[in-house]
């Protein structure tokens, strides 16, 4: 949890110093700087912004560099410095360090704000990105076999682009960058899985609290990007001329989804001829009464705007209790019934995960964000929140005993 944050030449915070609680409220008009200080820790967190990758858009102008430190509840310390020419310095405990996954294994964050609301209708970058954080916190093999991946991806794809005809030479290194992918693909396959299944049930408990009517009817489902059940350097052989006219690789890891499925009954079709006709067969009656007609369709064309975003929260709310291993967990993990032996078997301690909330009351209605709060508040996580108007005080107080409150104008922070 960050005790203390520092924010210098980030947009208009020149010089930001807060000591902040297990929930922060951020207060101030469009433009003040209060999405900023919430962009400040994303950005110490995962190394770049959630609204502009290149840091010259993000700092200060006439200034060379946007610094973010911040000091957390076990004393440790982590700082980031984004140059203008995208240089980045990283520190943890005031020693350099040169990868932005130390740093982010020290400080989980988990960002729920307008952008994030379109994710349904958007490429499926987004929805394995919800995966993936997951996946990066929870199974320590994880993060080297991605990185390896994209390493040998980034070398075919630019190979395939270089010429429609490969050598001999090129060809045998393709063979040979394909062999890898396959063998990183099927580990990082493997890590998703597993924690896809584990996710499920959370994410139908938060869907129970958020859009209850539909609690039958959503379910998610996980696409590996390729058929997991041929070696995926097979399936680029047999692609190769494919990919080398349209000049990338069109399947594997990098291609993984995360589907929301709306799943409907159709009985508007059977008719009491059907049913006249099922009554002289015991078993076509059964399959009748049990196995109606199932039409399944994407989620997003089928919800309004508005249940939408609670079904992005739902998502994203749903991490939480999984990433903490939750003492109350949902029923019926394992295939044998066993939830313990599922969830304990993560021995890689838990990081205090941070949440930002940016302008919540702009996008949900009264009922989801006390949902929203309510759960927060019960969980071992770290809250900072901005809002427009002070009018979602009263239930900060609601759920958390000693809050802290500050109004940002023009970039100058002070505390209410």
């Amino acid at each position: 949890m960050i005790e203390r944050l520092q924010i210098s030449h980030l947009r208009n915070l020149t010089q930001v110093s807060l000591q902040s609680a297990a929930c922060n409220v951020i207060i101030g008009a469009n433009g003040s700087g209060k999405t900023s200080l919430l962009e400040a820790i994303f950005l110490l967190s995962r190394g770049k912004s959630f609204r502009h990758h290149q840091p010259k858009r993000y700092i200060q102008h006439h200034q060379n560099a946007a610094t973010v430190h911040a000091r957390l509840n076990d004393s440790s310390t982590l700082a980031i410095q984004k140059q203008a020419d995208a240089t980045t310095v990283l520190r943890l405990n005031q020693t350099t360090v040169y990868n932005q996954s130390i740093l982010t294994e020290q400080l989980p964050t988990l960002l729920i704000d307008p952008s994030t609301m379109d994710m349904l209708e958007q490429g499926s970058a987004s929805r394995r990105q919800l995966l993936d954080w997951l996946v990066f916190h929870m199974k320590q093999g994880f993060h080297p076999q991605w990185v390896a991946y994209q390493r040998l991806l980034k070398q075919r794809n630019s190979l395939l682009k270089k010429s429609r005809h490969l050598t001999q030479v090129q060809l045998a290194e393709l063979k040979s960058w394909d062999k890898g992918l396959s063998n990183h693909a099927a580990l990082i396959h493997h890590y998703r899985e597993r924690i896809f299944t584990e996710w499920q049930p959370y994410f139908a408990e938060s869907i129970a609290q958020l859009l209850p009517a539909y609690a039958e009817q959503l379910s998610l489902s996980y696409n590996a990007g390729y058929d997991t059940s041929v070696a995926l350097e097979v399936q680029l052989n047999e692609r190769l001329e494919q990919d080398l006219q349209l000049g990338y690789t069109r399947i594997g890891n990098h291609r993984a989804d995360i589907h929301v499925h709306w799943r409907s009954s159709d009985v508007s079709e059977t008719t009491s001829d059907d049913k006249k006709d099922a009554n002289s067969n015991s078993t076509a009656n059964t399959d009748l009464n049990t196995k109606l007609p199932i039409l399944k369709e994407q989620a997003a064309n089928v919800l309004s705007r508005g249940e939408k975003k609670l079904l992005i929260t739902a998502l994203r709310l749903s991490q939480l209790p999984l990433l903490l291993n939750d003492e109350k967990p949902p029923l019926a993990i394992g295939k044998d019934g066993n939830s313990d032996t599922v969830l304990n078997s993560h021995t890689k301690p838990r990081a205090t995960p941070v949440v930002l909330l940016d302008d919540i009351t702009a996008e949900l209605d009264d009922r989801a964000i006390d949902i929203l709060l309510s759960t927060l508040a019960q969980l071992p996580c770290q809250v900072f929140m901005t809002s427009l108007t002070e009018d979602i005080l009263p239930l900060v107080h609601e759920y958390w005993s000693e809050p802290k409150m500050f109004h940002v104008k023009q970039g100058s922070l002070t505390i209410l």
